[in-house]
Order: C-alpha cells, then sequence, then structure tokens
C-alpha cells in the first residue's frame, strides 16, 4: 500500500471511529472550541476557503494541512466530495499527519 492510499485510509478509519468531523461550519465550531486537533483542506478548495481556515487553525494554533482533491476525500471517508475535515482526537491527528506528509502534493501549513 502506498503512503497515499495509507493516508486515506487512515480518513476512513478516523471517520469510522467518529473522530472526524466536516463542514464548513462545523470545522470552525471544532477549531474555536478547542476541539480540533489538525484541520485537512482539500488541495482544491477555493481561495477564500482556503485562506479563511488558514487564518482561523494560525489564530488558535491548529495545525493546518492541504492536499488531495475533494474527490478523493470523500471517497475515503465513503461521502460525496469533501472540501474540509477536522480531527478531534490527538492520536488520529499525529497519524493523520505523519501519512500526509508523504504525499508529495501536499503542503503543511503551521
Amino acid at each position: 500500500m502506498t503512503a497515499s492510499n495509507k493516508a486515506l485510509s487512515r480518513l476512513g478509519l478516523a471517520m469510522r471511529a467518529g473522530k472526524l468531523v466536516s463542514g464548513e461550519e462545523i470545522v470552525l465550531k471544532a477549531i474555536r472550541s478547542g476541539e480540533a486537533k489538525l484541520v485537512l483542506l482539500a488541495s482544491d478548495a477555493s481561495d477564500n476557503t482556503s485562506k479563511k481556515f488558514a487564518d482561523k487553525c494560525k489564530s488558535y494554533g491548529v495545525p493546518m494541512l492541504i492536499g488531495y482533491s475533494r474527490f478523493e476525500l470523500g471517497a475515503a471517508v465513503g461521502k460525496p466530495e469533501r472540501v474540509i475535515f477536522a480531527v478531534t482526537d490527538r492520536g488520529f491527528a499525529d497519524m493523520l499527519q505523519v501519512g500526509f506528509v508523504h504525499h508529495s502534493e501536499v503542503e503543511n501549513i503551521e
């Protein structure tokens, strides 16, 4: 299994474990409340969405990773296309960061 497939499989595992939320408003709420340990953004998200979440993550100190298309992310969790996720568990966040770092098209924003 490639690192790319492994990262997407881990994303699906986090979803099944109930440690992943998606949708702009829900993710913003998770960031503000301190629940979000990691934010994942699709590489094809709009510039407005990218800037909004980059700014919000920076101000709350939440790491954000950008990578994969909205279709790849959605398929990984068994849903239609998804643009934004928040990981609400530290263990899953750490596990996903390792997989995403190895994906060549991923950008890590601190």
